[in-house]
């Protein structure tokens, strides 16, 4: 995972606590969760995705935690996590360690998670993101667990519509607290650089510009300036031509980007009207 060091310690903190106990089960105490860095500097960069000392809540047992992601197969990846198991363990050699690799790529599975050596036996968990569906995550609608979605099988569903619906709901759910939201929204970053959603998570937050402010609190983007100046005019636009019709043109331009029901959802339309819209505005 690119550029970690950029990355502020409470988002690597929330981060590693969510995929904890939202992607692996661990129940660990967020209150006793300590960030780690091993010292070891090679030549190339070989720092630990999330390395941490964590205490899991029902049994009390405390261990470090290292979790690594990886976006494609790569037949030497036990080498590459027997070196960060060596590299913590002679850092901290009285501390049991825990590995696990989280395989967001595309392509189907195919990395092994030991290797068998005629002296010797080296394993790590090997954890398939694709097996869990994001809708799942979704429905919890929590914050973390909407972050979390992103990572997860879209089903064949449109990348941008997901990540719209995600963005929308995250909105939701943080209202009125934009700091609360920026905060989400920089894991959002960090974790869809791993499926290659860049794109797709800089147009979910021009859409955010897009909604009537009066249904959706705003929170400034720091859009281009053209988009500013066009968004601020369909706005007056829709002041000068009553709430309802401005409403309207919100709506339409979600069409392309939302299902019928998550405008509906958005605007507070009829969605036999949104349905009509669709119809109206589709290619002859």
């Amino acid at each position: 995972m690119g550029k970690k060091d950029i990355i502020g310690k409470d988002i690597l903190r929330q981060i590693t606590v969510d995929f904890a106990n939202l992607l692996l089960g661990l129940d660990i105490d967020p209150d006793h969760l300590e960030l780690l860095e091993t010292e070891e500097q090679r030549i190339e960069d070989r720092r630990a995705d999330f390395l941490a000392r964590v205490r899991q809540r029902a049994s009390g047992e405390s261990f470090l935690l290292h979790i690594e992601l990886q976006n494609d197969n790569q037949p030497q990846m036990p080498l590459r996590m027997l070196r960060y198991y060596t590299d913590i363990q002679l850092q901290w050699p009285k501390e049991p360690v825990r590995q696990y690799l989280v395989y967001t790529g595309k392509r189907p599975l195919a990395m092994s998670d030991h290797i068998d050596h005629p002296d010797w036996r080296y394993c790590y968990t090997l954890f398939d993101i694709r097996s869990v569906d994001c809708q799942t995550l979704i429905d919890q609608g929590t914050p973390d667990a909407l972050v979390m979605a992103i990572l997860c099988d879209f089903k064949g569903k449109p990348a941008q519509q997901v990540v719209n619906h995600i963005v929308l709901k995250l909105k939701e759910r943080t209202g009125e607290d934009e700091k609360g939201f920026r905060r989400y929204f920089d894991m959002l970053e960090v974790l869809s650089t791993n499926r290659d959603l860049k794109d797709e998570l800089k147009e979910a937050e021009t859409m955010l510009k897009e909604i009537d402010r009066t249904q959706l609190p705003s929170y400034e983007l720091g859009l281009e300036d053209g988009i500013e100046k066009s968004i601020e005019k369909g706005i007056e636009k829709g002041r000068q031509e009553g709430r309802f019709e401005g409403t309207l043109a919100v709506a339409r331009n979600l069409l392309p980007k939302l299902t019928d029901e998550e405008i509906a959802e958005t605007t507070g339309l009829e969605l036999d009207l949104i349905r009509q819209l669709r119809r109206e505005n589709k290619p002859i």
